[in-house]
């Protein structure tokens, strides 16, 4: 016999308790491939609510109205009968510790019981019971929630921006360097305090970002930038390392104890300060917050008394940028040329893939050619071959850039924008030095980080890097073209020596930010930048118009097992990135791939921009239609919500049996619609219940939820109601958006 449990609150995840709620319902759908009437069922839910050693069971009562729930894709599976159980926790447990539970069932009183986890490996659920407050007597004192504070620490309690929080800057002294070595030095923070669940996002490698994921010991296997802890109480404490300030770079890693350290590296010939903030509330959402907006506050006040280049930055905004300027750039559908023509790139092969897509009635706004179009010096791979000259290389492009691009905005008219790739300090191996661009610009051989791309490069010095910038996008601007893809700025930071960090960091980062809004109006896109001193230095500040940011590593579309971790990944890093003055980019895709759904309602719900990269006569038409629109006059924008799209599991792990669910926003508050991306990243079909408090945005009103692959409705609902929730089934590799529509009454006069 073929039995599936479903349980709300759910089993293998975290479920926080408001302060408020005097008890927690409990609903259970049992699917089976049997008759009602051939089998009899019992249900209970198995807790610990009495005692941490006290486990006891309560017994499920079945529910009779259950005609109006909606189960998404359940004519997939028309032979399943489905029964609903419930009961209720009735009161807040007497004991300060998480309570855990799961269901066990049977199928007559003189069968044995079966466990949901025996059957589905599916871990216990756990409730957080939040207390009534963050403020209390403790209100000032760290080490109250955190223990082992190091002794060279400074702690400062800080005003907060946010409601009901707590909030302190610490601070840890580094070494200065000495010679071509930083200074370096590591400081016990300490362990926050009866804590069971942890979240990081790390340094993947030196240009990315990546979430990990944790129970009790704090152990994540690279340097943190960003950790949160869930404590008994439901009390978040998110701790965020603060970079980009004093040529300091900060992180998070930790002791053979599970202790926290602050680990800080110094480039600079006087001693330094590691920064971090720790902030502590009822909702990660605002304690992440507060330390986010603290730290804008810190790296702002230091530019303003130290950033030479505001001003300049400040003139350029008044009477270069337009925010309405950017609407095609932000909302535009746009082709990427890299893994759709490939690496050997001519203007042959962007005509065909235009003419391909014009001939497939798919029109798109904005055009970036990708790597290889630049005049290149030979070598045995990208990481040595050097850039030789602004113009573009004869073999691909013999009439030269301005040609190829008169000839594509001449036949394709709805191309607004054309964007060009090139990397951060000129191209993957630096400059050539038998070109046109190391006679004229000052130059100097960096040493990078030994590894895939380590060694000597020749680079434009950074005493020169402005006026390169400028001169090159000049360039540019003068043969059509209105926007860069500015690739391996990580490489800033993988240069080996303290003094050319210190010399080229903040120098190129200002360079570059200067000239593409001097001459592209904020046109670019920013690539492998997630480095914690561009983060905060250039990405966090808002003194500019919003940056397009790649959000994690990119799509590898020969790589299967990549592409549920992409979603995954780009889910998490928009945490962080959801506040930096970015709108985050989850990497191009292609409409014709296996994956290809399931990258695009990802995309759908990032918040950010809509690239593919599809190859000549490759492409899903109807998909791109599910992505985009027609405007009134014509032009083709995607559906691009209102808010950045983020998970809301902030504790639940890759490897655990759970979808991933993605929300975000359309219009405005209390009336505007909650959407929800749910994805099934797991290598196993998974069923679950999707709450309405789930969605964000829907704490009061009724609401109808909306399957958009299916276009199924369900029934009215309040958040109060006890079943407030849709089930939602997927395979492996399934999909669905949903989005929660308030309903309006009116009263219509006769």
């Amino acid at each position: 016999m073929y039995a599936k449990i479903v349980c709300s609150p759910p089993l293998g995840q975290v479920t926080v308790v408001s302060s408020d709620a005097e008890s927690v319902q409990f609903t259970v759908l049992v699917e089976a491939n049997v008759a009602p009437e051939e089998r009899y069922w019992e249900v209970a839910l198995w807790h610990n609510y009495d005692g941490l050693d006290y486990w006891q069971a309560y017994s499920l009562q079945e529910i009779s109205e259950t005609s109006s729930l909606l189960v998404v894709n359940a004519k997939d599976r028309p032979n399943v009968v489905r029964r609903w159980f419930s009961t209720t926790l009735p009161r807040r447990p007497k004991h300060p510790s998480p309570v855990s539970f799961t269901i066990k069932f049977r199928t007559g009183t003189d069968d044995g019981w079966k466990w949901v986890h025996d059957q589905s490996g599916i871990a216990d659920g756990q409730l957080y019971y939040q207390r009534t407050t963050v403020l209390g007597n403790h209100a000032n004192d760290l080490s109250y929630y955190i223990r082992n504070l190091g002794s060279q620490l400074t702690v400062s309690p800080e005003a907060p921006e946010t409601p009901d929080t707590l909030l302190w800057s610490v601070t840890a002294p580094v070494k200065a360097a000495a010679g071509t070595t930083s200074g370096y030095s590591g400081h016990t923070l300490g362990t926050p305090v009866d804590y069971t669940r942890w979240f990081s996002l790390v340094r993947l490698w030196s240009p990315w970002l990546a979430p990990r994921h944790g129970k009790h010991q704090f152990r994540a296997d690279k340097d943190a930038v960003l950790a949160a802890f869930l404590r008994h109480d439901g009390l978040h404490v998110v701790i965020l390392a603060v970079s980009g300030v004093d040529d300091v770079l900060t992180v998070l890693n930790h002791d053979e104890k599970g202790n926290i350290r602050i680990s800080g590296r110094n480039d600079s010939e006087e001693g330094g300060i590691s920064r971090v903030l720790v902030a502590i509330s009822k909702s990660f959402d605002v304690a992440n917050a507060a330390v986010m907006y603290h730290a804008r506050k810190l790296v702002s006040r230091y530019e303003t008394t130290t950033g030479e280049q505001q001003q300049e930055l400040k003139t350029l905004m008044d009477k270069n940028v337009k925010v309405e300027w950017l609407e095609d750039w932000y909302d535009g559908l746009t082709y990427c040329t890299w893994n759709g023509l490939g690496q050997s790139l001519t203007e042959d092969k962007i005509y065909d893939a235009l003419d391909s897509l014009e001939r497939n009635n798919i029109t798109i706004t904005n055009l970036i050619i990708d790597d290889n179009w630049q005049s290149l010096a030979e070598g045995e791979n990208q990481f040595r071959r050097g850039w030789l000259e602004f113009e573009a290389n004869k073999k691909g492009f013999p009439r030269g850039l301005k040609q190829a691009v008169a000839d594509i905005r001449n036949k394709h008219e709805s191309i607004v924008h054309i964007a060009v790739w090139h990397a951060m300090l000129g191209y993957w191996g630096g400059i050539s030095p038998d070109g046109a661009i190391a006679k004229e610009y000052k130059t100097t051989h960096v040493r990078k980080k030994d590894g895939v791309a380590g060694g000597s490069m020749l680079v434009v010095d950074a005493d020169d890097a402005p006026r390169m910038y400028d001169d090159f996008y000049r360039f540019l601007s003068s043969v059509g073209v209105d926007a860069v893809k500015t690739d391996a700025q990580f490489f800033l930071d993988e240069l080996d020596d303290a003094p050319d960090r210190r010399r080229f960091i903040k120098t190129y980062q200002d360079a570059w930010t200067i000239s593409q809004l001097r001459h592209f109006s904020a046109k670019a896109i920013s690539c492998m930048s997630q480095t914690p001193q561009i983060l905060f230095h250039s990405q966090l500040p808002t003194n500019k118009p919003r940056l397009l940011v790649r959000n994690s590593d990119d799509f590898f579309p020969e790589v299967p097992a990549s592409h549920p971790w992409h979603i995954f990944c780009n889910a998490h890093n928009s945490l962080l990135t959801q506040h930096l003055n970015v709108l985050p980019d989850w990497d191009m895709f292609q409409t014709a791939h296996p994956w290809a759904a399931f990258h695009a309602a990802a995309r759908c719900v990032s918040g950010g921009p809509i690239y593919f990269t599809d190859a000549p006569g490759a492409h899903d038409i109807d998909l791109i239609h599910q992505m985009t629109a027609k405007t009134p006059r014509g032009n083709t924008v995607i559906l691009r919500p209102h808010t950045v799209g983020k998970t809301t599991q902030i504790y639940t792990g890759y490897d655990e049996l759970n979808l991933l669910k993605v929300a975000t926003y359309v219009g405005m508050a209390h009336s505007g619609t909650s959407i929800l991306g749910v994805f099934n990243t797991t290598p196993s079909p998974l069923t679950e219940l999707v709450r309405l408090t789930d969605f964000p945005g829907t704490e009061t009103g009724t609401y109808v939820i909306r399957a958009h692959s299916t276009g199924e409705v369900s029934a009215p609902m309040t958040r109060t109601d006890k079943a407030a929730f849709v089930c939602v089934d997927t395979k492996v590799q399934g999909w669905e958006i949903l989005a929660a529509h308030p309903l309006r009454a009116f009263e219509l006069k006769r």
